[in-house]
């Protein structure tokens, strides 16, 4: 099920689009003149560009061309992180911690066999469709005569899970991390050996609602409240 890692890949930088502003260029004759922002064609007059950019026309004296105007740059809006990262579990709420080789794997062909034609595509072992959500939880896959299914984890650098699948390679300590694309999988994760922190030891099931609630719950508390994991499960 889980992707071979000797094809991980490193992770390639990236940088966010930054915007440019220009000053009002209110000159005839010039290629193009721009009021607030905007472009005005050639040829057009000072007084029709201003006219045009809603502003209104201050009075010169005859014969003496009006300087530039400096128009303000748009205040730019704060950019809201793509995602929060959750607290870890509280101290008193850890059962065991567990070290595990994980890897990572896909709903598709290349984990599972199975193309997205498939009624049982994206369907874990347990019944409920494959997820991933930084900012609620995950599904993976486990040994469930290790990590019965149900049983829920913090698994550092990827969140919140849910033991959900099972897999015919995922025997003993080993676990395999759900992502939605390949390209997810080698270069968020590729295979690492780290210590999971069991919270929950499940019950051998796994539902929709418990998911639901779960997420709802890391949403809004940026961790999972002790009470709702025994209501739950």
């Amino acid at each position: 099920m889980s992707l071979d890692p000797q094809y991980t890949k490193d992770a390639v930088p990236f940088c966010s689009a930054s915007s440019h502003t220009r000053n009002d260029v209110l000159a005839v004759g010039q290629a193009a003149l721009y009021a607030q922002g905007e472009s005005v064609s050639r040829g057009v007059s000072r007084s029709e560009a201003l006219a045009q950019s809603g502003r209104p026309a201050a009075a010169q004296a005859p014969g003496h061309p009006a300087a530039p105007q400096a128009v303000q740059p748009p205040a730019k809006q704060p950019l809201r992180p793509a995602s929060i990262q959750v607290a870890a579990p509280a101290p008193e709420q850890i059962i065991s911690s567990l070290k595990v080789t994980a890897t990572g794997y896909t709903a598709g062909y290349e984990s599972t066999g199975k193309t997205a034609k498939h009624p049982q595509y994206g369907i874990t072992y347990s019944g409920v469709k494959v997820r991933r959500d930084k900012n609620a939880v995950s599904t993976i896959a486990a040994d469930p005569k290790v990590i019965p299914l149900g049983s829920v984890l913090y698994i550092p650098g990827y969140g919140y899970a849910v033991v959900a699948d099972t897999g015919s390679a995922i025997k003993g300590r080993k676990i395999d991390l759900y992502f939605s694309t390949t390209k997810q999988v080698y270069k968020e994760w590729g295979k690492k050996t780290v210590v999971v922190q069991l919270i929950k030891r499940g019950n051998g099931k796994c539902t929709e609602n418990m998911l639901k609630s779960l997420g709802q719950a890391i949403q809004t508390y940026n961790a999972i409240p002790q009470d709702l994991l025994e209501e739950v499960i």
